[in-house]
C-alpha cells in the first residue's frame, strides 16, 4: 500500500511541485524584505521541509532495508538532514546548503537521474582525457616558461615566469578568454613566431580534446538508453500472437479429447 503510494505519479509530481516552489521562496529569502514577509517564508519552509521529511519517513516505511541500497535515497536523506541543522550556534552556516534541497529534482526527474547517471557512467573516460590533458599542458607549461619566461618584460614574468603562472595563462588560453589580445598578440610583439606554439595549443586543447568529453558523455547516455530499452517489455509481434493462439488452441482440443 505505501509503496504504491509514494511511487504513484501525483506524489512524485506534488513533491516536485514542492522543490520548485521552496527553490523560490529559499531565493526571496536573500532579499531586502520586510520581516513579517520574511517570517512567512521562513513559515513556509519549515512547513515544506516537515513535507519531505514525512516524505522520506513512508519511504523508509515503505521499503525497509532496501531504502538504504538505493544511492538516490541517501543523497535525499542527506540532504534533508543538512536541512534540519538549527539556525544558531556554530552549525548555523551549514543552513546555507539548504538551497541543496533544489537537487532533489535530480532524484525525483527521471530524465535528469538520466543524464546525472551519464555524467557517472563516463567518468572513467573522462579521467583519461583529463590525464591527457594534464600531460598536454604540464609540457606546454615547462615550454612556454622557457621560452617566454625568460624575458626580462614585467608582462612575461606575470604570464610566463613560473610553470604554476604558465598554466594560468595556457587555461585562460584553453577557454578563450581574451586570449588573442591579451595575451598572444603582445606576446608575438616580442617573440613573432610564438604563434607557433599558440596555434596548435588552442587545436589541440579547446577543439580537440575538450570536444572528447561531450562525446564520452553522449556515448554513455546512448548506453544507458540502449540498457533501458533492453529491460522494457516488447510489444507482442503478430508471430507471437499467432503462436499464442496455435497453444491455446492446442490445450483446448486437448482438454475436449479428455472429455
Amino acid at each position: 500500500m505505501l509503496i504504491r503510494l509514494v511511487e504513484h505519479p501525483w506524489f512524485t509530481n506534488s513533491i516536485i511541485a514542492l522543490i520548485l516552489i521552496n527553490a523560490v521562496t529559499l531565493g526571496l529569502e536573500t532579499m531586502a524584505l520586510p520581516p513579517d514577509t520574511l517570517g512567512i517564508l521562513h513559515a513556509v519552509d519549515a512547513l515544506i521541509l516537515s513535507i519531505f521529511t514525512l516524505e522520506l519517513i513512508l519511504k523508509l516505511l515503505a521499503y525497509r532495508h532496501r531504502f538504504f541500497s538505493g544511492g538516490w535515497n541517501w543523497f535525499d536523506l542527506i540532504i534533508v538532514t543538512l536541512s534540519w541543522i538549527p539556525s544558531s550556534g556554530p552549525l548555523s552556516v551549514l543552513r546555507a546548503f539548504r538551497i541543496l534541497r533544489i537537487l532533489r529534482l535530480f532524484s525525483v526527474v527521471p530524465q535528469m537521474r538520466r543524464v546525472i547517471g551519464a555524467l557517472g557512467h563516463s567518468l572513467p573516460g573522462m579521467a583519461s582525457v583529463v590525464g591527457v590533458l594534464g600531460i598536454i599542458f604540464y609540457v606546454s607549461a615547462v615550454l612556454v616558461t622557457k621560452l617566454f619566461g625568460t624575458h626580462p618584460d614585467a608582462q612575461m614574468q606575470e604570464w610566463f615566469g613560473s610553470i604554476g603562472a604558465s598554466a594560468y595563462t595556457l587555461f585562460q588560453i584553453m577557454t578563450l578568454e581574451s586570449w588573442s589580445m591579451g595575451i598572444v598578440r603582445p606576446t608575438m610583439e616580442l617573440f613573432p613566431l610564438s604563434w607557433l606554439f599558440f596555434v596548435p595549443f588552442i587545436i589541440i586543447t579547446s577543439f580537440a580534446v575538450l570536444n572528447l568529453f561531450i562525446g564520452i558523455i553522449v556515448d554513455a547516455m546512448q548506453v544507458m538508453h540502449d540498457e533501458e530499452e533492453k529491460h522494457q517489455p516488447q510489444p507482442a509481434t503478430k508471430e507471437d500472437i499467432d503462436q499464442l493462439r496455435a497453444q491455446l488452441q492446442a490445450i483446448d482440443d486437448r482438454l475436449k479429447n479428455q472429455g
